[in-house]
């Protein structure tokens, strides 16, 4: 799972001595580095520097949306029987390592070390965060996790059964059962290729590590200062997008389509915690780059968003951009009051007004919710209109049919924010005001991110504001948020359980883009505003200030090897 905060992931500051900031992006991070093992990198810090130096078999269409995967170090689409339960991979021949401290220039990639990727993934000994994306989908890989333990001698030695390597250039895969969701798996950092002579070396360790075949090659790291890139000069994996989507074309971002990639020759990552050294440094022109905090909004935005005539005359440019985090008010269905009552929790989500929200706690940023499914994800509609908005005299009839007349009798709810500071006190104290207006009282309940996770995981909670970033924009990554088998510590929080829902997102999962399948969604979200485990809020966009020298930008928080297509001209 995401941690369901965005994070800064992009702002510059100054270069290392003697550089030329001509040919030199500095691109900041909010926070400390974590790792730059691509199996244990899961956080919008970490996947900057990693996805620069690490590839996959897919990528994402950088100028397309909705999201498409092209190929990156595959040859094409994987061949796949007509049970949909093997997968045959090309992989691109010539394609090689950077020389690094395991490796001698010139070693190419190979299929085995994709077999030895997924392995890391299954092995107790790396504790993996991305194990759950082939848990119990690929033959033979828990029995194999089972039995090889930490031992990594039986790390080599043993063979997970449905993941071969028949030659050099050819990786299969055998699934249990299908899962058309596995190509935007092997376009996850997760599945990046690694040379079995990097975990021996390194005894499995490559958290400090540069094993990579991507545009960039890690010259310098200090986990909490910088990391330090240079441009790979025989980097030959992939060439400027040649297709793109409205905005693209009319934003003309692909003048440089074919062209070898990287533009730029040198990229720093330095962290920076505090947003308004990023602030500063941008206006100064020290950063080329900074992500908006609401704290930014009234120095930079007029309050219909817009940038304020004094920036923009600055030369700057505003990028408004969608993202796949969006955001709920979520009920504990297992609760005695809130969630064995339909019409209580009809009043709460009739009871708040989700404009003022939007207005007070996103500077009118955010986009409110029209569906349980955000933009981005394919069978989303913009049509699609929730079956509740706010009214507060329909919040009260709903209330008296709860049996709650103007709330009497109705004991003390109690909503818990997800963190300490002002801005979530504030967010909870304004639900607590919205239910006064009805009668409904709320004891708000503060905890630290992780006590609030903590509560999450054991059931605890009665009613809170729920949320979710998207691993990959597939319907199947929000519906199993209220499946049966994720009830806690899985990440089906609100306790939802409906044999109906399970039963058809049984059949969802393993269904392929299409008519029928989003048929399906909207039949899921029928059921899901019928029984009301959620109330939906918004969809989070991040605004983003640039200078105008930087060609080729456009933000996406899923697409995280995007430092390639970038362009200086002029700076």
């Amino acid at each position: 799972m995401k941690y369901l905060f965005i994070l800064l992931i992009i702002g510059l500051l100054g270069c290392t001595k003697n550089s030329d900031r001509s040919d030199h992006i500095d691109i900041s991070l909010s926070g400390d580095i974590s790792t730059l093992d691509p199996a244990n990198c899961y956080d919008q810090i970490c996947y900057m520097p990693v996805a620069q130096v690490y590839e996959t078999l897919y990528e994402f269409e950088y100028h397309k949306r909705p999201y498409s995967l092209r190929p990156l170090l595959a040859e094409g689409l994987p061949a796949v029987s007509q049970n949909r339960l093997k997968y045959t991979f090309k992989i691109k021949k010539g394609i090689k390592y950077h020389k690094s401290e395991f490796l001698t220039e010139g070693r190419e990639v190979k299929a085995q070390d994709i077999v030895n990727q997924i392995k890391r993934l299954a092995f107790h000994g790396t504790r993996s965060q991305g194990w759950w994306i082939f848990d119990e989908k690929i033959k033979g890989i828990n029995d194999w996790r089972n039995k090889v333990q930490t031992d990594l001698n039986l790390f080599f030695k043993e063979d997970i059964s449905g993941v071969s390597a028949p030659d050099d250039h050819t990786l299969v895969i055998e699934l249990i059962r299908p899962y058309p969701q596995i190509l935007y798996a092997m376009a996850m950092t997760f599945t990046s290729p690694v040379p079995e002579e990097a975990i021996k070396a390194s005894n499995n360790d490559l958290s400090r590590s540069n094993v990579g075949t991507g545009p960039y090659y890690i010259t310098r790291y200090n986990p909490t200062q910088e990391v330090i890139l240079k441009k790979n000069k025989h980097y030959q994996t992939s060439t400027y997008p040649t297709q793109g989507d409205r905005y693209a074309h009319e934003n003309k971002l692909l003048k440089d389509a074919g062209a070898k990639l990287p533009f730029v020759s040198n990229v720093r990552f330095v962290v920076i915690k505090e947003a308004q050294t990023d602030w500063l440094n941008f206006m100064k022109k020290k950063i080329d780059i900074v992500n908006l905090t609401k704290d930014h909004f009234p120095m930079a935005l007029t309050m219909e968003g817009k940038l304020r005539p004094e920036i923009s005359e600055q030369n700057i440019k505003l990028f408004a951009a969608p993202t796949l985090t969006y955001w709920w008010l979520s009920f504990n269905m297992k609760d005695p009051i809130i969630g064995k009552n339909l019409n209580l929790r009809k009043a709460i989500a009739y009871g708040i007004n989700n404009d003022k929200y939007i207005a007070l706690f996103t500077y009118n940023i955010a986009q409110e919710a029209n569906s349980i499914y955000p933009p981005g994800v394919a069978g989303y509609s913009p049509s699609t209109d929730l079956p509740y908005k706010y009214d507060l005299n329909l919040a009260k009839d709903y209330l008296k049919k709860a049996g709650y007349p103007d709330g009497k009798g109705l004991p003390v709810l109690k909503y818990d924010v997800r963190g300490t500071d002002t801005r979530k006190r504030q967010m909870g104290e304004f639900v607590q005001q919205e239910l006064r207006n009805l009668g409904i009282e709320v004891e708000v309940r503060v905890n630290t991110f992780p006590a609030f996770l903590e509560k999450s995981r054991n059931g605890e909670l009665q009613f809170w504001q729920g949320g979710w970033i998207l691993d990959y924009p597939d319907a199947e990554n929000v519906l199993q948020l209220l499946t049966s088998a994720n009830l806690p510590p899985g990440p089906n929080s609100s306790q939802y359980s409906n044999p109906e829902f399970d039963k058809l997102f049984n059949q969802l999962r393993e269904m392929e883009d299409g008519e029928k399948k989003f048929a399906l969604m909207k039949q899921m979200e029928d059921i899901v505003n019928r029984d009301l485990p959620w109330a939906m809020q918004y969809y989070s966009r991040n605004y983003i200030l640039y200078h105008n020298y930087l060609k080729n930008y456009r933000y996406s928080d899923i697409i995280n090897n995007s430092i390639k297509y970038l362009k200086l001209e002029g700076k």
